[in-house]
């Protein structure tokens, strides 16, 4: 069974776009399975994947079950405790 990548936090929608077609492409998905799955058309999966902060949140839940992702909220750590950790 092949070992998931490990997850990785996010600070920006492009950081977003290249890993939901990462994902999608581990899977071996095509852009068009992905569309069907979403009921959207190829081609707009391919301007979401290079424009994903136009994806409604209920699209990127979509995307996320259709490519094996699941998507988590937590708190960062703070800044005081990341500069101690580093000392």
């Amino acid at each position: 069974m092949p070992i998931p990548p490990p997850s990785q936090p996010l600070v920006t929608a492009l950081q977003l776009g290249q890993l939901l077609k990462a994902a999608r492409r581990r899977r071996k998905l095509t852009q068009a399975t992905v569309a069907g799955r979403l009921g959207l058309s190829q081609n707009r999966v391919s301007y979401l994947e290079l424009h994903p902060d136009e994806l409604s949140f209920k699209q990127l839940l979509g995307w996320c079950t259709a490519v094996g992702l699941e998507l988590r909220l937590g708190e960062r750590p703070s800044l005081e405790s990341t500069n101690k950790a580093e000392w």
